[in-house]
């Protein structure tokens, strides 16, 4: 047992320890150039590198780098942000959020009766599009059973629009002329996955020069992952009503606690007014963090096997996440923001 434990735990280092090398010319290659940025720079060396096979082992620390390292990062912006800020941009931003999942799940709905796919991987695509990427996979599919496969292809679905909006999104969004608060708003309520949200607003707050839009970026998003909760018991009351069964759905393992942390943090800069230089130290190793974290996630990315296997929900996939980002900022101009 305890060799087991001792394998385990060296396993979760050497991966670690590979995105950490990886991260390292990332970070430096992106200071050299701003406009492109670090966690872009990171995702391109992950799928460059995942294009060769590689050792079993590295796969825990890979793994741990793309969820509970990325999950730190989150808390240690927090140290940044000042508590009554989250609670003004959080509220103001949640007609944007309501609307822009509210149309990802009809979307999802009328393309999956209109392709006929099969229905657990459109809910896991359309879930994952709308909330917050593979959290939301991961809390959703044991509500309704989904098998590996499903799993798998949802996320890899939604992994390939995190990396096209972490190139994309700052480029399209200087082309149209959003401000900083804009942009922020517009990743955070737009883009999949909390990684890819904060790897864009990294990239634009970089050239920027200010961390506006990374900080109202992270704040909507979190924001928007809290509908995890409402529409897992949703799906999980329904399949109960269909199998006239009892669905047992766990709040405390679904709910994304590290939420509580990042608000935990802000309160503390918030109440005890941290010293600037002590917080933007905390910042920027949340922000190296988030490097580290897409490297890991551009290691996971198999673009060719999703393209060869998965045509019905890169439809439905691209649909949704158009279909956000064109609702997002027709709600911006239609609240005035």
């Amino acid at each position: 047992m305890d060799k087991n434990k001792s394998a385990t735990k060296y396993n979760s280092i050497i991966g670690i320890l590979l995105c950490l090398f990886i991260a390292m010319p990332a970070w430096f290659l992106g200071r050299q150039f701003p406009i492109i940025g670090s966690p872009v720079i990171a995702i391109i060396f992950g799928l460059i590198i995942a294009t060769y096979p590689r050792n079993s082992r590295f796969e825990p620390g890979i793994k741990f780098t793309s969820k509970k390292l990325l999950q730190l990062a989150i808390v240690l912006l927090g140290f940044g942000m000042n508590f009554f800020e989250i609670f003004k941009v959080g509220s103001q931003t949640l007609l944007i959020i309501i609307s822009t999942i509210s149309v990802a799940l009809i979307v999802t709905y009328l393309l999956n009766k209109i392709m006929k796919a099969p229905v657990k991987t459109s809910i896991l695509v359309g879930v994952g599009s709308s909330i917050c990427g593979g959290s939301a996979i991961a809390a959703t599919a044991p509500v309704i059973d989904a098998d590996y496969d499903e799993i798998a292809t949802s996320i890899s679905v939604i992994f390939l629009f995190n990396v096209v909006a972490a190139f994309l999104f700052p480029i399209v969004g200087r082309l149209i002329g959003l401000s900083d608060i804009g942009f922020g708003m517009w990743a955070g309520t737009a883009i999949n996955d909390t990684s890819s949200v904060v790897a864009a607003a990294t990239t634009w707050s970089v050239s920027a020069g200010s961390d506006v839009a990374l900080n109202y970026a992270t704040i909507v998003k979190l924001t928007r992952t809290l509908a995890i909760i409402p529409i897992t018991i949703i799906l999980g009351s329904y399949r109960s009503y269909k199998e006239k069964s009892n669905s047992n759905i766990n709040i405390l393992k679904i709910f994304p606690w590290f939420i509580m942390f990042f608000l935990a943090a802000a309160v503390l800069n918030t109440v005890f007014n941290i010293p600037s230089e002590l917080s933007k130290q905390f910042t920027q190793a949340g922000k190296f963090f988030i490097t580290m974290a897409m490297v890991a996630i551009g290691l996971n990315t198999n673009i060719s096997k999703l393209i060869k296997t998965g045509g019905k929900f890169i439809v439905i996939g691209f649909s949704c996440w158009v279909s956000i980002a064109l609702v997002s900022l027709f709600m911006q101009s239609l609240l005035g923001f």
